[in-house]
């Protein structure tokens, strides 16, 4: 049985929503089962923000997630919240653009990917999000094409059909770092 529990955090406005969306949409497509808990309230205004997915073979018991496989954490605060909670043996996928100081425990592997830098550099700067997620998904050597767009027509609104290839590249780039 394979069973992954993730947790997204960061800002209000980073994205980490969407990003947690993705995930629990690309665990729907690849027909496993899925959770997905997002965090609302005070933390949705630039407060932390956060997200927690779980991705099984499995029905998922509890949407709780309390000691993640896998953070993401796009800012200080989240990394200096999460990082002690996470599984020995897990991952840490960090904004390295806005986290500048190195995670503490060896016993997680750990990537610090300059997300808020690359978007900006790649002309999105909303999407430091996928490109997180792109990393994500090359690590657990989960990037398939057709899986990935079929999420991404899930999670992108109709009225947003516009940003499909945008947060495709996104990713390619992240997969590529």
């Amino acid at each position: 049985m394979s069973t992954k529990q993730l947790l997204f955090s960061g800002f209000g406005g980073q994205g980490i929503l969407f990003a947690g969306k993705f995930i629990a949409y690309k665990g729907l497509t690849d027909e496993k089962q899925v959770s997905w808990l997002p965090s609302y309230g005070p933390e949705m205004r630039g407060g932390t923000a956060s997200c927690s997915v779980i991705v099984s073979d499995e029905p998922v018991g509890s949407p709780i997630v309390s000691t993640p496989d896998i953070l993401i954490a796009m800012n200080l605060p989240s990394l200096d919240k999460y990082e002690n909670s996470v599984a020995k043996g897990g991952m840490i996928i960090m904004d390295s653009s806005l986290i500048e100081r190195k995670v503490v425990r060896d016993d997680v592997k750990v990537f610090a990917v300059p997300a808020t830098q690359l978007a900006s550099d790649n002309g999105m700067p909303t999407l430091a999000n996928m490109i997180l997620v792109g990393k994500l998904l090359k690590e657990l050597d989960d990037f398939s094409e057709e899986s990935v767009t079929a999420a991404l027509k899930k999670v992108i609104s109709a009225k947003r059909a516009d940003m499909l290839d945008i947060n495709r590249k996104a990713m390619q780039i992240g997969a590529e770092y």
